[in-house]
């Protein structure tokens, strides 16, 4: 069940299960819209609610909160899923009629008024061009309702849970975009999907630590794993050892001949490679949102020491 991790335990009549309907784009096309006016996520909201309902019906029963944006995957899953708490925070303050049952399910879409949407829904234009484009919503109401939604969505979203072909019509002409595929994920599919796109990109031993960081904010990971560099998620944020370069000779080429010119061309290139290896680590985190910060590391023995 994708049970949004919160700063302070949610009271139990209000757990939320979060996803996004996921866009699968077909080739190189531009974005043309990556923001739509109130009515036109209204109507697209009212698809997705539809479309939920097939795949779990008592949906209907919960608030399904969306917003009339797109985003890239890696703008969804950063710590505390921000956008997600972004969009349930703006909707506790939308007036419900007291006359209506509470199990009554509604849908609330954010739209944006002369291109500014509201609180911090707007999608990052440095993230703008990837395949796959996300519009992120929230179910949230009565506790054992969520709990079997949510459970019926890990289970079964993966396998059944495409989108309309109306919906996936309506989301390209909204946005412009040439939709491939439509289909609903959790953000706990979306992560895994994540971790496989890293493995292909040759990050596989980074993910650990950030699954840590989605997962478990409050939890503790190590990077620790030669010719990696070494890195500790804890307390909310990654901390990257920067070696002086005779702490980084210790550590990881010990045994290299440094004692003709070859040999030292050949440590100064793995050097350099591993400085862009630390750069790229530290790019990868902080686009998730997960703060990074870099400690002097002048003896390799300490590293660890150091770090914490």
């Amino acid at each position: 069940m994708s049970v949004a991790p919160q700063t302070a335990p949610p009271p139990a009549s209000a757990l939320h299960v979060l996803g996004a309907l996921a866009l699968e784009l077909r080739g190189d096309a531009p974005v043309a819209r990556d923001r739509l006016a109130p009515t036109e996520i209204g109507a697209l909201a009212a698809l997705v609610a539809r479309d939920l309902a097939k795949l779990a019906p008592e949906a209907t029963m919960l608030e399904l909160v969306t917003v009339g944006a797109h985003f890239d995957p890696i703008e969804l899953l950063r710590p505390g899923w921000p956008l997600h708490r972004e969009l349930d925070e703006l909707a506790a303050r939308a007036p419900r009629d007291p006359a209506a049952p509470l199990d009554a399910g509604r849908v609330i879409a954010f739209g944006a008024h002369e291109q500014q949407l509201p609180g911090a829904l707007s999608p990052s234009a440095d993230f703008i061009g990837g395949p796959l484009r996300l519009v992120p919503f929230v179910l949230s109401g009565g506790a054992e309702v969520v709990a079997r939604v949510g459970d019926t969505f890990e289970r079964d979203l993966l396998e059944r849970g495409m989108a309309g072909a109306d919906t996936a019509l309506a989301a390209q002409d909204a946005f412009g975009l040439a939709v491939e595929h439509a289909r609903y994920l959790t953000v706990h599919d979306l992560a895994a999907m994540m971790a496989m796109q890293y493995e292909h990109a040759g990050l596989a031993p980074l993910w650990p630590l950030l699954e840590t960081a989605l997962l478990e904010p409050d939890g503790e990971a190590w990077l620790d794993a030669l010719p990696e560099p070494l890195v500790r998620y804890a307390q909310g944020e990654a901390r990257i050892a920067m070696f002086t370069p005779a702490a980084w000779h210790a550590r990881y080429a010990p045994d290299a001949p440094c004692d003709s010119e070859e040999g030292r061309e050949r440590q100064y290139r793995q050097h350099r490679h591993f400085e862009a290896r630390q750069r790229q680590i530290a790019a990868v985190l902080a686009a998730h949102g997960v703060a990074v910060n870099f400690v002097h590391c002048d003896d390799a023995g300490l590293a660890r020491e150091a770090l914490t």
